[in-house]
């Protein structure tokens, strides 16, 4: 809008300003066709480390249609922010949008934020997750033979690593890995949505998880790991769909999370058969507290069957199971090896399950025929107490090994209300050995009721796991607003 000197100079001074001002919006409004308006918004969350160094997706050509690959754009913003390890750290925001990515990896001292409106769509397309050498605990993959397809979010050799945000979404897109596992098309392992390997100081937090191919979050051989408020949604019958697995990991704190699973919602490994064992690194010092799981046809929580590594010291309380066939489940096998021992659970409420207390010796499923036969499993010091369930089908099935009974198992102060339409049998118990106390409907005769003279609540330390000293900060970032 142009006008020659000579005709504002006849106008009136009031109607100057108003045409003047009239100049200045329509300018205005050019500039707005052409670029977006934001503000700067500051967001608090809690991490075990603050960025000193902020970046956006968008800030390296990130596009949240639903549509645009974004692979490149993470890679490279997380290759240009790596530059900041030793300089404070960074965090990667990603905004509002629906983010098409094929697999990428982390780097230290960082921090990926996702927005509350933020999804991150996993690339249905094999070529978009590169193939990786099996764990050096298993052997094989977990799916098929050799390799296995790299996680969507991936990193390994890390320390100081936090994925968080404001319940921002992953969505692993599962369905069509799904059919392809059912119709045996599959020529890899599955991808998971996260996994962590050998890495130190890892925090995963406030997200949603949803549809993921196969497992959901997989720290492995890490140490010192929060993983805190995540929600994790699959569809019931969805194969292998696990909630939280933490496999041969140290110092673990599993909390405030609520899982609706194919598969177990929380499943403790360190390593299957011969594999396991030569690899030696158990799962210890791992607190559960805090969670809702629904897995109709598995366990809240399991205790392998991939423990050929041990599993010790496991701290559950404050658990709640519904519509899920069993609360804490042990599983294992002649050949596995390892052991799972001092094993402490209290204060768990159920509704509608098939079992309320689980442990099979003969589980099976072995990645080769090269296991050793006399490599038996040292089942000890299992403690359950403080429990209520009801509309339960079977009290317990308890199965040991014969000639390696399962030792040691201490259940006091559960009330079980059976269904109407329960097993005749309610406690089926083989090749263990133990004690009860307060336990209703009375439990089988190798686990005799201690009487009221000498009855004591089962075992649950009172000292703290050392997870729990590790300090959350409340941290502040800052987010475009469009």
């Amino acid at each position: 809008m142009e006008f020659p000197i000579s005709t504002l100079t006849n106008i009136p001074a009031i109607h100057r300003v108003l045409l003047l001002a009239v100049v200045i919006l329509t300018a205005l409004g050019n500039v707005h066709g052409r670029h977006k308006v934001h503000k700067w918004e500051t967001v608090e969350y809690s991490a075990i480390s603050c960025r000193a160094h902020t970046a956006s997706l968008t800030d390296f050509g990130g596009i949240g249609d639903g549509t645009t690959l974004n692979t490149n754009s993470f890679k490279t913003a997380v290759d240009y922010l790596s530059q900041f390890q030793s300089n404070g750290g960074s965090l990667l925001y990603v905004p509002a949008g629906k983010w098409l990515t094929g697999s990428f990896n982390l780097t230290s001292h960082f921090t990926l934020y996702l927005d509350k409106d933020a999804v991150l769509l996993a690339s249905q397309d094999e070529n978009d997750y590169p193939v990786i050498a099996p764990l050096p605990s298993y052997g094989r993959g977990r799916d098929t033979d050799g390799g296995r397809f790299v996680s969507l979010i991936f990193g390994t050799n890390l320390t100081d690593v936090v994925i968080t945000g404001e319940n921002g979404t992953i969505d692993g897109q599962g369905q069509l890995w799904w059919d392809k596992f059912h119709k045996g098309e599959l020529k890899f392992t599955r991808p998971y949505l996260i996994e962590i390997m050998y890495s130190d100081n890892i925090q995963i937090s406030s997200l949603t998880l949803v549809n993921s191919p196969s497992w959901n979050v997989h720290p492995v051989y890490c140490s010192n790991i929060i993983i805190q408020g995540i929600t994790i949604l699959a569809p019931v019958k969805s194969p292998n769909t696990d909630g939280i697995n933490p496999d041969s990991c140290i110092n673990t704190r599993i909390e405030d999370c609520y899982i609706v699973s194919g598969d177990d919602c929380i499943a403790v490994k360190s390593g299957w058969d011969e594999y396991g064992v030569a690899f030696g690194m158990p799962t210890k010092q791992l607190a559960i507290r805090r969670i809702t799981c629904i897995s109709p046809t598995s366990a809240t929580i399991a205790l392998g069957s991939e423990m050929s590594g041990g599993i010790q010291d496991v701290r559950a309380e404050d658990i709640t199971a519904i519509d899920t066939e069993s609360a804490v489940r042990i599983k294992t096998a002649v050949g596995r090896g390892g052991y799972v021992k001092d094993i402490y659970v209290k204060g768990v409420t159920m509704k509608t399950m098939k079992y309320v207390f689980w442990m099979t010796g003969d589980y099976g499923s072995h990645p080769d025929t090269n296991y050793d036969p006399n490599a038996l499993p040292v089942i000890e010091n299992i403690n359950y107490r403080d429990m209520v369930a009801e509309n339960v089908t079977i009290a317990a099935k308890l199965s040991g090994i014969s000639g390696d009974p399962f030792t040691g198992i201490c259940i006091s102060n559960v009330t079980i209300e059976m269904a109407p339409k329960a097993k005749k049998l309610f406690w089926n118990c083989t090749d263990i050995s133990g004690i009860s106390s307060g336990v209703v409907p009375q439990p089988c005769d190798l686990l005799p009721d201690q009487g009221t003279e000498y009855a004591a609540p089962c075992n649950f330390p009172r000292e703290s796991v050392p997870i729990d000293d590790m300090e959350i900060q409340t941290c502040s970032c800052r987010k475009k607003i469009y």
